[in-house]
């Protein structure tokens, strides 16, 4: 792994949400001159200064991309030999939801007064995955994806680990890019 820490993490930053994201967002990006046929294997690599998730919701969130890397024909390298350093980061940021609810106009066929508006607002968490794929031989970034989602604070351990695997396999929907004819 020494010269693992040697690559250049930064484009590990993870993306802030701009908006409100309702359903999950997946977006992802790739080198174009690599042959991503020869990779077999993967080995995992921390982001020096990345966020830290608790080591629950790590080892949840690990297996979920282990289960979806596997599907790709990727196989997790036991020593420190592999075809691509994978590395993941994660970010929680918050954004307002405002719902407003009107008791409809004042008078007959909308002619005069508005009604009444009502208001609420309320904070809404956001989570965001980034999942970066190194060339180990090269060590260059070769692919790399974000998936973003409203995260569901009231789910159950086992509803948190469905959206997790499902994350992790629409983040991976794309990979290995496809070949352009």
């Amino acid at each position: 792994m020494n010269g693992i820490h040697r690559f250049s993490l930064t484009a590990m930053t993870v993306l802030l949400v701009g908006g409100l994201a309702l359903a999950q967002s997946v977006q992802y990006n790739f080198d174009p001159g690599t042959d991503f046929s020869k990779y077999k294997t993967y080995m995992w690599v921390d982001v020096p200064g990345g966020d830290k998730l608790d080591s629950l919701t790590d080892k949840q969130l690990r297996t979920a991309l282990e289960e979806a890397l596997a599907t790709k024909g990727l196989t997790k390298a036991e020593g420190g030999d592999a075809d691509l350093a994978v590395a993941y980061n994660v970010a929680i940021t918050t954004e307002k939801e405002i719902t407003l609810t009107s008791t409809g106009f004042g008078r007959p066929r909308g002619w005069g007064g508005m009604g009444t508006v009502y208001g609420d607002t309320a904070t809404i968490p956001i989570g965001a995955v980034t999942l970066a794929m190194y060339d180990s031989s090269r060590k260059e970034l070769v692919w790399r994806g974000v998936a973003t989602k409203q995260i569901d604070t009231g789910a159950s351990p086992e509803k948190r680990q469905k959206n997790l695997r499902k994350g992790a396999a629409k983040l991976l929907k794309n990979y290995p890019p496809k070949k352009k004819s």
